[in-house]
C-alpha cells in the first residue's frame, strides 16, 4: 500500500507532533547533547522562532507528522549570517524511505531562496544514517570535534558538514531574509 506524504510548512499546531518525535532522541541517543526533551510549549517557541528568520518544515505521512526539518543561525557573530545551521529528526521506521530526502531537498530550497549561501550540519558519531543521508545531498565533511560532548555515561564526538546553497562571489551578497 502507497502512503501519501507531504512536506509543508510547520506551524504552532505542529509543536506537540514534533516535540514527541525528538524526545526518543533526547531520551536515548546521543543524537542531540539536550537532556531533557522540550515540552510543546518550548517546541512550538522554537518553531516560530526558525520560521520567522529561517524555514521549519515538517513531512506528513498519511496525514501525520512524522519528521521535520530546520534551519537556525549558525553563529552569533554577523559575519556568519549568510550561513544558517540545519537538522532534521524522523519518526522511528522512517529512515530510507525518502522522506529525509524530500524534507532536506525542500528546506534547502527555501534557505537558498532567503539568501542563506551556506547549511553547516553537525552529527554526533557513530551516525552512519545521518552522514550518508548528508553526503548524498552535497554536503561534505569540514572536521570533526574529538570527544566534545558527554551523554548516556560517554564521551562523543561530533562530525561538521557543510554545503554550498547559492554560488558565491567575492562582493557582499544582499542580506539574508
Amino acid at each position: 500500500m502507497s502512503e501519501a506524504r507531504t512536506v509543508r510548512a510547520a506551524s504552532g499546531e505542529d509543536a506537540a507532533a514534533c516535540a514527541a518525535i525528538y524526545a526518543p532522541y533526547v531520551t536515548g541517543t546521543a543524537v542531540t547533547f539536550e537532556l531533557a526533551p522540550p515540552d510543546t510549549g518550548e517546541m512550538a517557541a522554537r518553531i516560530a522562532r526558525s520560521l520567522d528568520a529561517h524555514a521549519w518544515l515538517v513531512v506528513e505521512v498519511d496525514g501525520a507528522v512524522a519528521g521535520y526539518a530546520y534551519g537556525a543561525r549558525f553563529q552569533q557573530r554577523p559575519s556568519y549570517r549568510w550561513s544558517c545551521e540545519v537538522s532534521i529528526y524522523l519518526r522511528e521506521g522512517m529512515r530510507r524511505t525518502g522522506a529525509g530526502r524530500e524534507l532536506y531537498g525542500e528546506l534547502l530550497g527555501q534557505l537558498a531562496g532567503r539568501g542563506y549561501r551556506v547549511a553547516v550540519a553537525g552529527m554526533t558519531l557513530p551516525n552512519e544514517a545521518s552522514e550518508g543521508l548528508h553526503a548524498a545531498l552535497g554536503f561534505t565533511p569540514v572536521g570533526v570535534y574529538r570527544r566534545i560532548g558527554y551523554k548516556l555515561g560517554a564521551w562523543h564526538d561530533v562530525a561538521m558538514m557543510q554545503r554550498r546553497l547559492a554560488p558565491q562571489d567575492d562582493g557582499q551578497p544582499p542580506e539574508p531574509h
